[in-house]
């Protein structure tokens, strides 16, 4: 069969640099860190003691009491984010299919919150079950996707992704399959996490996997850098709205990109920890480019996982050389966590939103925070440090990888007719 083309007509960010679109994307290109002292809790006993939180973010401005009950805070981005997309797209508009539209949202945790507050409160009581009916529609990962569709009626598929730190990229490459299969005219894709609290910054500060830089947040997440001490936990959400092409000429929509491709894979060696030589990686970049049906060289930037761990800003660009080669010189690559912090989950959604407006806008966002080289790693390599810079972006590559060796890779291109 022949597989319908596949845009970008809708976009939606709750991050830590930017409560909407616009200020997630000036800020990108202006080098902000969203890194500060943790607000959700009180985390002056643990070992680290900031994070890269949503700022100024109140959910009475968004829900009524009685509606947010229903919603650990990661829904709330969900929806949030969610809207600003579907608003930007239109695809909630009179006339529009609605059983045509799907939901496919992401997240690597869900409700984390939720499930800490209602199990320490059941210990802290009298042994009595005392927990809240909504507890578990709150906790379920699944949640957000079926309150995007219940608030804006859309009867399509939905289903959500858990693929670690991948999830959302993965929600992505689900999103796009539906739609060239022809199962769906129009697909919400995307992901959410909220995770900055207790449970889930000491579980990965005991796991040696974030930075400890107290005495310096803004500048803690140094991908590439030799003396990075591991990632900066973010949270927020991103969405993507993805579109049949003729549907969305139809009803003339805006298009920012075309998706080309995608790839998954597995890199089957280590439970945290990547492949030394980056083989998964290198795989899942070389079936992405497979899937678009795309050369190398028709890359010009790479917005890598980058996470600042020591071991995976080594495996990842020798990845890259591997797959492509004297043309790896000739790209600009670059880690947005370097801003954002990692949003698990969420993090494949708001940096495939980065590569779409790269290639919107031919600018790429820089890798800031980098003072020293690492001579493990190739800086010949363009890692665009620290200073964003303009130049042609026809094609755009987006990496994520996760917990348990999940990868996935997503290819935008310019939409030509």
């Amino acid at each position: 069969m022949k597989l319908r083309r596949v845009v970008v007509t809708g976009l939606g960010a709750l991050t830590p640099i930017g409560n909407s679109l616009p200020e997630y994307w000036e800020a990108l290109q202006a080098g902000v860190s969203g890194a500060a002292d943790i607000t959700h809790f009180d985390a002056a006993k643990f070992k680290t003691r900031f994070a890269c939180e949503v700022k100024n973010f109140d959910p009475s401005t968004k829900f009524d009491r009685k509606e947010a009950r229903k919603y650990d805070l990661f829904s709330m981005y969900a929806l949030v984010a969610a809207d600003e997309a579907i608003k930007d797209s239109g695809i909630d508009a009179e006339g529009i299919d609605k059983e045509r539209v799907g939901v496919v949202w992401a997240s690597g945790i869900g409700g984390l919150e939720t499930f800490q507050r209602e199990v320490a409160d059941f210990y802290k009581g009298d042994g009595t079950p005392r927990y809240s009916p909504f507890f578990i529609p709150r906790m379920i990962a699944d949640i957000a996707s079926g309150h995007i569709s219940i608030l804006h009626g859309f009867g399509g598929p939905n289903f959500t992704t858990i693929a670690a730190c991948a999830s959302s990229t993965v929600s992505v490459i689900q999103a796009f399959n539906l739609i060239r299969l022809g199962k769906a005219n129009a697909i919400v894709s995307g992901g959410s996490e909220a995770s900055i609290f207790e449970a889930g910054v000491g579980g990965f500060s005991v796991m040696q996997a974030i930075s400890s830089r107290n005495d310096d947040p803004k500048t803690a997440s140094r991908p590439f850098d030799l003396d990075r001490d591991g990632f900066v936990i973010g949270e927020g959400a991103g969405a993507i709205i993805l579109e049949e092409l003729e549907h969305a000429l139809a009803r003339g929509a805006k298009i920012y990109a075309e998706m080309a491709g995608g790839g998954e894979s597995a890199d089957a060696y280590h439970m945290t920890a990547p492949h030394p030589e980056g083989r998964g990686a290198s795989n899942v970049m070389k079936w992405a480019l497979e899937d678009a049906e795309m050369q190398p060289t028709d890359i010009d930037y790479i917005n890598v996982h980058g996470t600042a761990t020591p071991l995976g800003d080594i495996a990842e660009p020798k990845a890259i050389i591997n797959i492509f080669g004297d043309h790896a010189y000739k790209l600009s690559i670059s880690s947005t966590k370097s801003m954002t912090g990692h949003l698990l989950g969420a993090a494949g959604a708001v940096e495939a939103i980065a590569s779409v407006l790269a290639v919107h806008h031919d600018v790429i966002p820089p890798t800031i925070n980098h003072f020293t080289d690492d001579p493990e790693i190739d800086n010949n390599l363009d890692f665009t440090f620290n200073v964003a810079k303009k130049r042609t972006v026809n094609a755009a590559l987006s990496n994520t990888f996760g917990f348990g060796g999940h990868n996935a890779s997503v290819i935008f291109k310019k939409y030509n007719p």
